[in-house]
């Protein structure tokens, strides 16, 4: 894949604004992955891409998802935000020409989490908490994590994600939910 093809594409896809984190979350995911041992190119790609639907109304991601039979919850019906990230990984399969099922499912992966996660999800999933221009309380402490262990970076992503929603009153993913407990006792094991 011609990654200058994939930046033109998305850069007359994606705001400004979008863009520039597309870019931060790919450069964090590659340090990411050369700091942990797994793919560069993959995470690279998949940083790049992981927002391209990030974008698309409410209604077009409801209609991309049943055109290309993506199960649609409750959860995600009233908030279809939560669908960008599945259908950001279809077009990056449709439009970008993604065939990588690593790649793809880091894509579908990189907002929820969810159990089973790979080295890559977890790489995405943290680039995208971690990038230079994310700035929120705790984030530091997540890139400090990050700098030393992947594992225990994504828990605190987590944990920190779900604190929000719960301070917030808003409904937590079962995804993000079951990816937490998994990765936590996993911790616990060894």
């Amino acid at each position: 894949m011609e990654l200058t093809f994939v930046e033109k594409k998305l850069r007359q896809a994606l705001s400004a604004k979008r863009y520039r984190h597309s870019v931060g979350v790919s450069q964090t995911a590659a340090e990411l992955a050369e700091r942990f041992d797994a793919d560069i190119d993959r995470a690279t790609v998949a940083g790049l891409l992981h927002d391209c639907a990030r974008e698309l109304p409410n209604k077009t991601l409801l209609k991309r998802a049943a055109d290309s039979a993506i199960v649609v919850g409750s959860l995600e019906e009233s908030s279809p935000v939560l669908l960008h990230a599945v259908v950001s990984a279809r077009l990056a399969a449709e439009e970008y020409g993604v065939q990588d099922e690593a790649v793809l499912r880091a894509i579908a992966l990189h907002t929820t989490g969810g159990a089973g996660m790979g080295k890559l999800d977890k790489i995405i999933f943290l680039a995208d908490f971690i990038e230079p221009g994310r700035i929120f309380p705790g984030v530091d402490r997540l890139r400090d994590l990050a700098d030393r262990n992947l594992d225990k970076a994504v828990l605190a992503a987590f944990d920190q994600t779900i604190r929000h929603l719960l301070d917030k009153g808003m409904v937590i993913h079962p995804a993000s939910v079951a990816g937490r407990n998994e990765l936590l006792l996993s911790l616990h094991d060894k």
